[in-house]
C-alpha cells in the first residue's frame, strides 16, 4: 500500500497538478447536464470549506516542519507585507481617480471605492495554492498565510470602520463574514507557527520515510489537485458569451449599467497591479537583489483572480453585481495566465 502511494505521489505534485483545473471544468459541465448547476455549486462550497480547514493548514504544517526558519524567511514576510499594503493603497488611489472620472459623488463614490479596494483581495488559498507544489513552496506558504489574515481580518475590519462612519452609528457593527471564516486566518497561522516552533526551538525532526509519514505526505499532497479541481469546477461556461465579452471590453461608458465599474476593476486586477509589480520586482531580480523564488511567487500572486470570498462582504456596502462579475471575469482570464507563468517559471528560473 505504501509503495502504491509513493508511485502516485509524483502525479499529484509539481506541474502534474495544473491539468486538474481543466478536469474540474469538464467533469462539472458533464455532471451539470444531469443534476443541474445549482446543486453542484452547493456541494462545491462545502468541499471548499473542507479543503480550507482540513487540507490547506496541514499542508502548510508539513512544509514549515521541514524549513529552517531564518533571516531569509523573515525578510520575505516583511517584503510580502509591503507588497500587500502597496496593492491596497494602489486600489484606493485608482478607485478615487476612477470615481472622479465617472463623476460619482457621495454614497455612489464611497460604494465604488469600497468595492474596488475589497476586490483587490486575491484567491490565494485555491488558485495560488498550486504554488505549494512548485519549487518555491516555502515562499508560497508564507504568502498564503499572510493573504489569509488580510482577507479575513484586515479588510472586513476596515470595511466595518468605514460602514460605521457612513451610518454614523457607533453601535452599528456588522459581522458579515461567518464565524468560521473570521476564525480561519488564526487557525491557519496556528499550524504554521506550531510547525516552526517544533522544527526550530524544539528541534523536532521527522523521518519522512516511515509509512506514517508517507501517508501524511500523500494526504497533504492531495490538497493541490483537489484545490485546482475546485477552481475549474467554479468556472461557469455560461459566462463565456460573446455578448458578455463585448460588454467587458467595450469602450462605451453607460452609467446605467455595471460594466464601466467592472472594467475598471478588471483593469486594476489583470493589468495595472501585475504590471507594476512585475516591472519593479523584475528589475530587482535582474540586478540580483532578490532570489528567483521571491520573484516568481510575488509576480504570480499579483496575477491571481479576485477571491469569491468577497461575496461574503456585500453586507458591508460593496456592490454585489460588480463584485460577482469581476470575480467571474478575472478568474476566466487570470487562471490561464497563472498556469502559463507557473509552467514557464518552473522551467526557466
Amino acid at each position: 500500500m505504501i509503495d502504491i502511494l509513493k508511485d502516485i505521489l509524483p502525479y499529484i505534485s509539481g506541474l502534474y497538478t495544473l491539468p486538474w483545473i481543466l478536469v474540474g471544468l469538464i467533469v462539472t459541465v458533464l455532471i451539470a447536464k444531469v443534476t443541474g448547476r445549482e446543486k453542484i455549486d452547493i456541494v462545491m462550497k462545502k468541499i471548499g470549506l473542507v479543503l480550507l480547514y482540513f487540507f490547506v493548514p496541514l499542508l502548510l504544517f508539513r512544509i514549515f516542519l521541514t524549513v529552517d526558519f531564518g533571516f531569509e524567511q523573515f525578510a520575505f514576510i516583511i517584503v510580502t507585507s509591503i507588497v500587500l499594503i502597496f496593492m491596497y493603497i494602489l486600489a484606493y488611489v485608482f478607485a478615487k481617480y476612477k470615481a472622479d472620472k465617472y463623476g460619482l459623488e457621495k454614497s455612489d463614490k464611497q460604494l465604488f471605492i469600497k468595492t474596488v479596494i475589497t476586490n483587490q483581495g486575491r484567491s490565494s488559498a485555491f488558485i495560488g495554492g498550486a504554488l505549494l507544489a512548485s519549487p518555491w513552496y516555502v515562499e508560497a506558504a508564507i504568502f498564503i498565510a499572510l493573504v489569509g489574515v488580510v482577507l479575513f481580518f484586515a479588510i472586513p475590519f476596515m470595511l466595518s470602520h468605514m460602514h460605521k462612519k457612513e451610518t454614523k452609528k457607533s453601535d452599528d457593527h456588522i459581522l458579515a463574514l461567518p464565524w468560521y471564516l473570521r476564525l480561519y486566518p488564526w487557525y491557519l497561522l496556528s499550524f504554521a507557527i506550531a510547525a516552526i516552533i517544533l522544527h526550530g526551538p524544539l528541534n523536532v525532526n521527522v523521518d519522512w520515510t516511515t509509512p506514517e509519514a508517507v501517508v501524511f505526505i500523500f494526504y497533504t499532497a492531495i490538497t493541490i489537485p483537489a484545490a485546482l479541481y475546485y477552481v475549474g469546477a467554479g468556472i461557469h461556461p455560461r459566462d463565456l458569451k460573446i455578448a458578455e465579452m463585448k460588454k467587458l471590453f467595450s469602450l462605451k461608458n453607460n452609467s446605467k449599467d455595471h460594466w464601466p465599474l467592472v472594467r475598471s476593476i478588471f483593469l486594476l486586477i489583470v493589468v495595472i497591479t501585475p504590471a507594476i509589480i512585475t516591472v519593479f520586482f523584475g528589475l530587482l531580480f535582474s540586478l540580483g537583489l532578490i532570489s528567483a523564488a521571491w520573484f516568481a511567487i510575488i509576480v504570480i500572486n499579483s496575477f491571481l483572480p479576485i477571491t469569491s470570498t468577497n461575496m461574503f462582504l456585500v453586507p458591508y456596502g460593496i456592490d454585489k453585481k460588480v463584485t460577482a462579475l469581476s470575480i467571474t471575469w478575472t478568474t476566466i482570464v487570470c487562471v490561464p495566465i497563472i498556469v502559463f507563468l507557473i509552467y514557464a517559471f518552473t522551467i526557466y528560473l
